[in-house]
């Protein structure tokens, strides 16, 4: 596996080692050993499944302490574009995002520490995201900052139609406002 750091410490981009033979394909897309090696030290409590046609835009979600959450990205079929913003208020890359397409034909996992809000703007329809969790999901450490944020300003991609939000994404309040 190749571990790629991004624009943000701490932020990893994971392209995996991928074997082709007559059958098919094969790679491991978690070995926590070698993820401990390159700086993932977190225990994965949860693995959560969404399904989503495209244009639909979930986030940018986040949960508090003492619940805060890393997580760990992937799709298994379809494609999205992924987001992670930097909430933590002493970062030097506070209020700055990484943004990466994430699919079942490249195989890229993205590492997200805690403090960090994520997002993702579903490509194709039938898209399934796949994400391991380090806590618990807790309804009452849930927290979101409003996908569109002027202060953020992230190029979310123009597709043939629009977003598909939930009535409580539409709602959060802007980085600056918390």
């Amino acid at each position: 596996m190749n571990f790629i750091q991004t624009e943000i410490p701490g932020v990893i981009l994971i392209e995996p080692k991928v074997f082709h033979d007559p059958r098919g394909f094969f790679y491991e897309s978690y070995r926590r050993k070698l993820f401990a090696a390159n700086g993932i030290k977190d225990h994965f409590v949860q693995d959560n499944i969404s399904s989503s046609a495209k244009g639909v835009l979930r986030g940018l979600h986040y949960q508090i302490a003492p619940r805060a959450q890393a997580k760990l990205m992937r799709v298994i079929k379809g494609s999205v574009y992924d987001v992670v913003v930097d909430i933590r208020p002493r970062s030097k890359t506070f209020g700055k995002f990484v943004a990466v397409t994430l699919s079942a034909e490249n195989r890229k996992l993205l590492y997200i520490p805690k403090g960090f809000a994520h997002g993702f703007c579903v490509l194709e329809d039938g898209t399934e995201f796949m994400y391991k969790v380090s806590d618990y999901y807790s309804p009452e450490h849930e927290r979101g900052i409003l996908w569109s944020d002027p202060g953020l300003a992230i190029p979310w991609p123009k597709l043939d139609r629009a977003f598909i939000l939930s009535e409580k994404d539409k709602k959060y309040p802007t980085l600056s406002s918390l």
